[in-house]
């Protein structure tokens, strides 16, 4: 005894100057006590308030000292005491097996104490304990039986504890109702004691919980909660609470607020490195600037979301990661890659669903989890009475059970034996008519190429051959008249069968004749090669007002012949196409103005911008077109009428000007009345065309 007294004054004088008033006074008045038991129930109290203050190897020597002092006295309430704190002491330090022994020690002394406030305290430890390593339905099973007796005696510092595990263990088997419930209760305590920590937890808490059943209003009163009660400087909380924060003003589209949180989480994260709430201000980031179309910043913050997610392996941010990518790629119409999102998104949610289900089986517990009145009757009998010898016929029937439960097993095995093989021989032959029918759908796409290149290839002889047919038969008539035409004329002057005046008279219908063969040879050449796909357009800049002057000279002495008047309206202005086919336009169509003109009728040329573009018209006052012929004049046909002196044509000039102006990304149109004239204009580009 003098040994204890002794210990106890050297532990009083030796933290005298680092403990409490309290437990200086404790151990003072422990050292002139003459009862034992009084002795045992002061220590108790030193006990205590060296573990409150995390002081273990202390208490553990006043718990040693206590443990031989009540158990010499056969002190039962002393003795479940001290048992009690050594386990919450093995608790501290992770020892869950000599935790757990102690605990149930001490609970049994109680119950033969019939101490209801000592098991609930037990029952409590236990929960927290069963809680705290990840075993909820236990856990909560002894902290509800204790709670009931903790809040009759109103142990505030026991039930702030109680309810903050109650709620935790209620939060991971996902009864979100009852988490709510008891981190109020929490809530309410630790305002009650001012613990300034454990209010900002459970506010943490119950915005993230608002927040998972879609209360954004209430999680985002509580998060503005926790930043009111947190220093400024504080960027450990501020840098978790910004990004959620943000993430719940995105929710009602308030992009101003959302904007501010998410920047200043996202600033706080990236100086103190801490990549777990970066990972979340990314992620919302990238939905803000999805949401308002800013697509590019988007796509690089959620790209760097997947990789940081994928290094800490978190799986609910990289499941929303790959939701917002399969978005972005479907607003960029990039349709392939938001499959490729979305398919990774249902992987992933199906693995978290997959491990949600074996979290509720290993738990084996509902969300409405009830208090079972006999969870704990087996540790009760097994620390209060003895097991009985198992009689031999109960070990019969369960052999029996046992060889029946391993016949059916067996069975349930070859049956699923036969049915994997069955499925196995449906797998293969499905995948031979797989093959089959592959190789049938490339066959007939071969076949059908070759039926495309066939119908191709006939379709350009058919072509070929009609080019020639219409070849043979112009050249058959319309040459042949004006060649035999020119060659009479030559017989006659061979006879000298013309007279000098006869001879001037039938010089312009030689001369006609003449212009007639050359502009039909010179369109039969251009017209072969366009049908024969020949014509390749050699583009350059070039002045319109040289050809134009080039081709008036052509046609001077037929318009001086008929009577015709031409106005050179025309300009200096550039185009860029090819020259030699403008050209061949260009005296078609005069030509053909010429053609149907009549005397004391006018042609007028001009060409203006339009656009950035050269347009060029040829006028006429002649016979006009009529609106059916219209559109027949620029098809790829033998159209044509007579001339008003019964000029004869091919039809193939209009439509070899057509060919010829879109070959350079140009345009040819005609504006006509019957019996007051046509006009016909030709657009084309002044530059080089862009790709």
């Amino acid at each position: 005894m003098r040994k204890i007294i002794t210990l106890i004054i050297f532990l009083s004088v030796c933290s005298g100057f680092t403990q409490t008033k309290e437990l200086d006074s404790l151990s003072i008045q422990l050292a002139y006590q003459d009862q034992d038991s009084l002795k045992v129930d002061t220590s108790l109290k030193i006990i205590k308030l060296l573990f409150e203050i995390n002081d273990f190897d202390k208490a553990i020597k006043y718990i040693i000292e206590s443990e031989k002092l009540s158990t010499n006295l056969n002190y039962h309430k002393g003795i479940a005491e001290v048992a009690y704190y050594k386990a919450l002491i093995y608790a501290q330090k992770n020892d869950y097996i000599n935790a757990v022994s102690g605990y149930e020690k001490s609970k049994t002394l109680f119950r033969q104490l019939n101490d209801a406030l000592g098991v609930a305290k037990v029952n409590n430890s236990i929960g927290l304990l069963e809680i705290k390593r990840g075993n909820y339905a236990k856990g909560l099973q002894y902290s509800l039986s204790a709670i009931e007796e903790l809040e009759k005696r109103n142990f505030t510092n026991e039930l702030k504890l109680s309810y903050s595990n109650l709620a935790k263990a209620y939060y991971n088997i996902n009864a979100f109702d009852k988490a709510i419930e008891f981190y109020l209760k929490a809530l309410e305590i630790q305002t009650q004691l001012n613990d300034a920590k454990g209010i900002n937890e459970s506010n943490s808490y119950l915005a993230k919980l608002y927040s998972t059943k879609k209360e954004h209003r209430k999680a985002i009163e509580y998060y503005e909660k926790v930043l009111a009660n947190v220093d400024t400087d504080n960027d450990s909380i501020r840098g978790s609470v910004f990004p959620k924060l943000g993430g719940e003003y995105l929710k009602f589209n308030d992009y101003d607020k959302a904007t501010k949180y998410l920047i200043q989480g996202y600033n706080i994260n990236i100086r103190s490195k801490d990549k777990s709430s970066l990972l979340t201000v990314l992620n919302n980031l990238g939905d803000l600037n999805l949401q308002q179309k800013r697509l590019v910043l988007a796509e690089k913050q959620l790209r760097e979301a997947g990789a940081i997610a994928k290094e800490l392996d978190n799986k609910n941010e990289l499941l929303r990661h790959y939701k917002l990518m399969k978005a972005l790629d479907s607003t960029k119409r990039k349709f392939d890659r938001a499959f490729v999102w979305q398919r990774e998104y249902y992987k992933l949610k199906n693995e978290l669903n997959k491990n949600s289900i074996s979290v509720n089986l290993k738990t084996n517990d509902t969300p409405k989890l009830e208090l079972d009145p006999n969870f704990d009757k087996e540790i009760q009998i097994t620390n209060d009475t003895k097991t009985e010898p198992i009689n031999e016929v109960t070990a019969t029937e369960d052999k029996q059970k046992f060889d029946r439960l391993k016949l059916i097993f067996y069975a349930l095995l070859a049956a699923l034996a036969i049915v994997s093989t069955f499925l196995v021989l449906i797998y293969l032959k499905r995948n031979s008519t797989i093959k089959y029918t592959q190789e049938l759908e490339e066959k007939n796409i071969k076949i059908q190429l070759q039926n495309e290149a066939f119908k191709e290839q006939t379709k350009h002889l058919e072509n070929v051959n009609n080019v020639k047919d219409k070849l043979f038969s112009i050249v058959s008539h319309d040459l042949k008249d004006s060649l035999s035409s020119i060659n009479g004329f030559i017989d006659l002057l061979r006879d000298g069968s013309l007279s000098r005046e006869e001879f001037d008279n039938l010089i312009p219908e030689l001369s006609e004749n003449a212009n007639s063969a050359s502009l039909l040879l010179f369109n039969l050449l251009n017209w072969s090669k366009s049908q024969m796909h020949s014509l390749e357009p050699k583009p350059s800049l070039f002045d319109v007002q040289e050809v134009f002057e080039d081709k008036v000279k052509l046609v001077e002495q037929r318009l001086e012949n008929k009577g015709i008047t031409l106005i050179d309206r025309s300009l200096r202005d550039f185009a860029y196409a090819d020259r030699s086919m403008f050209e061949i336009v260009i005296q078609n169509l005069l030509a053909n103005a010429l053609k149907f003109s009549k005397s004391g009728d006018t042609i007028t040329i001009s060409n203006h911008i339009s656009n950035g573009s050269c347009i060029v018209s040829v006028a006429d006052t002649g016979v006009g077109i009529s609106k059916q012929n219209i559109e027949k004049i620029f098809k790829n046909n033998t159209f044509t009428t007579m001339g008003t002196n019964n000029e004869k044509g091919t039809g193939l000039g209009l439509s070899i000007c057509k060919e010829l102006i879109e070959l350079n990304n140009g345009k040819i149109w005609v504006e006509s009345t019957q019996n007051v004239g046509s006009t016909f204009y030709v657009q084309l580009p002044k530059s080089k065309p862009s790709a």
